[in-house]
């Protein structure tokens, strides 16, 4: 199964998120690229591809101990920036933006821990992607008008265990789906 480790915004600050995303669909443009909605907002902290179901066991053990020892955080949605000329526009953080890089680095290791094969290890950039391109595009209208977006603040209190179900109808478009497949809570949370 396809998985990833991610922090999920709650639905306040993702409504609040979606008016944002709505006045930069208006813009000229917009309809080139490929929006992700609601359900597909998130920050991933650790990308693991395919994972064999035997090896999730072990990989959840150790995600709830890399959960255990992060202490519940403050975020928001802020900003914004692009990857790739444009061929990923997204959303940004601010707040304790250096315990989500914890948790993130936590997050890779224990899928190394796990035997996964991670790669080269990257500086974690917080990012919640809003829109893709196959092309290379000028985003900068849009970086721009997120520029002033300054969400509403919640505390982080959980690290997700998510599986991605990629498009299988062929249809232009169609965006992955979702699901949650473990949750735990942070440090002292819940």
């Amino acid at each position: 199964m396809r998985l990833f480790a991610a922090v999920v915004p709650p639905e306040d600050v993702t409504r609040e998120l979606g008016a944002e995303i709505a006045a930069l669909r208006k813009l000229p443009g917009a309809e080139g690229l490929r929006w992700t909605g609601r359900p597909g907002w998130h920050f991933t902290l650790a990308f693991y591809g395919e994972v064999d179901e035997e090896v999730v066991p072990e990989l959840s053990a150790r995600l709830e101990r890399a959960a255990h020892r992060s202490a519940p955080f403050e975020l928001a949605l802020s900003g914004g920036g692009q990857f790739g000329h444009g061929r990923a526009l997204w959303v940004g953080a601010s707040g304790e933006v250096a315990a989500l890089r914890l948790l993130a680095d936590r997050t890779e290791a224990a899928a190394r821990k796990a035997g996964l094969d991670m790669g080269e290890h990257r500086r974690y950039k917080a990012h919640l992607t809003v829109a893709r391109s196959r092309d290379a595009v000028d985003v900068r209208p849009y970086v721009e008008a997120l520029d002033a977006f300054a969400g509403r603040t919640w505390t982080v209190d959980e690290l997700v265990l998510v599986r991605s179900n990629l498009p299988k109808s062929g249809v232009p478009g169609e965006q992955p789906r979702y699901e949650a497949v473990a949750r735990w809570a942070l440090g002292g949370a819940g």
